[in-house]
């Protein structure tokens, strides 16, 4: 973990409002959707994190222990996925072949432990929807000149952040800066 840099907060007007350009992307151009969500991913990396941790305060606040299942339910079941897809071939293919259904995945496992244990709408609203708008942004915002030469820095080496580190997890090292 060493030499992980955050990357800076974008400015409010870059992640939303009126010099960020949004468009729907192509479903049946998967792989420059991907690389759209990728390359957002990291470079607005620090808005996400706010803005889930916003999302996080404040449902912790009123349900504090049932968030605090809810995260260690997805904590665990994301690195035992991390863990399968490093140690066995066929989960490591699964993974980089399809990222969207390995998140999912990891999501639906969380809500369905979560169910069992009685936090199904804190695990809804304080953990799955901050991803889900996340997603949502990554998905629809177009990329600018800036963002794409961060994404350059970050795919040759220069700099390690966080995303990066989440995203080679996930199997998606090297999609990024493409």
């Amino acid at each position: 973990m060493s030499g992980v840099q955050p990357p800076p907060v974008r400015s409010w007007d870059d992640f939303v409002l009126s010099s960020a350009r949004f468009s729907v992307p192509d479903p049946r151009d998967l792989d420059r959707w991907n690389n759209r969500m990728i390359n957002n991913l990291l470079y607005y990396q620090s808005n996400y994190f706010l803005s889930a941790l916003a999302f996080l305060l404040i449902v912790g606040y009123f349900q504090p222990t049932q968030l605090f299942v809810g995260a260690t339910v997805v904590t665990v079941l994301f690195l035992g996925f991390v863990w399968a897809a490093e140690n066995q071939a066929p989960i490591r293919r699964f993974r980089r072949n399809h990222p969207f259904v390995s998140v999912l995945a990891i999501l639906l496992a969380s809500y369905f432990f979560m169910s069992v244990l009685g936090g199904v709408a804190v695990f809804l609203f304080g953990i799955a929807f901050p991803i889900l708008m996340v997603l949502i942004h990554a998905s629809t915002r177009l990329r600018n000149l800036k963002n794409k030469l961060e994404n350059k820095l970050e795919s040759i080496g220069l700099k390690r952040t966080p995303m990066g580190l989440l995203l080679e997890a996930l199997g998606q090292e090297q999609e990024a800066g493409s």
